[in-house]
Order: structure tokens, then sequence, then C-alpha cells
């Protein structure tokens, strides 16, 4: 049986195969992941996706995960696929904060760069990359 931490480490390795093989070169995607992390931002009195990381209390990380989860399950069946994909980008991230293992958190950090530089380009474009896919 898998651990909940080497769950977490296979969905990790996986989103960071994905965004270097194409992911991050698909602007649409990178759009709507900025577009997703500035909206919680404002939401929040933090700048930046790792402040809002680490700002988060017990209650509103878990009210956080509940909602991307539901959230992106409800997108995926809709077919905005890219949007989910957005929604599981910051859930593993998110995640990431929680995990002992240095290797994990060194991963997360290089999730939260992707998603710093994501809202960057999403506040350059704001009305300019949607097609909610």
């Amino acid at each position: 049986m898998t651990t909940p931490a080497e769950a977490y480490k296979q969905h990790l390795v996986s989103i960071l195969k994905e965004l270097k093989a194409s992911g991050t070169k698909d602007a649409e995607a990178m759009w709507l992941l900025g577009h997703m992390a500035a909206g919680l931002l404002a939401q929040s009195p933090f700048r930046s996706w790792r402040q809002l990381k680490a700002g988060l209390t017990r209650e509103a990380y878990d009210g956080l995960l509940r909602d991307f989860e539901s959230q992106g399950n409800a997108l995926h069946r809709d077919g905005k696929d890219k949007l989910a994909y957005a929604i599981r980008i910051l859930g593993i991230s998110v995640i990431g904060r929680t995990q002992p293992d240095p290797q994990l958190q060194d991963g997360a950090k290089l999730l939260d760069e992707v998603i710093d530089s994501a809202v960057a380009f999403y506040r350059k474009r704001p009305r300019g990359g949607a097609g909610a896919n």
C-alpha cells in the first residue's frame, strides 16, 4: 500500500516532469495558473504564493484543499482540463509545506517558483490569456 508521502512524491514528480516537458511553454496554462493563484492572493494579506502558503492556518489549509478537490473535479468533468491542471498544481504546492522530507520540500519550492512566475505573467496580462479550458 502506498503511503501518503509516497503518493505525494509521485504527484509532485509527475507535475514537475510535465512542467519541464511542456507545461511552462503553454502560455494559456501558465496564465490560468497565475490567474487562480493571483485570485487567492487578492483575498489574502500576502504578496507571493510562498508567503500565502506559509501563512495558512490549519483550518485555511484544510479548506483550501477541500475547495481545490471539489473545484478540480468539477472542472475536469466539464472538460476544462487546463483549469483543473492549474488547481492540481496549486494543491500539490500547498501540500508540500507539510512534507518533512527535504527532497520533497525542494521539489515543492520549484513548484512555488513556477507559481510565482505564473502570477507575474498573469499580472502583466490580466485580460490576455484565457480560453478557460
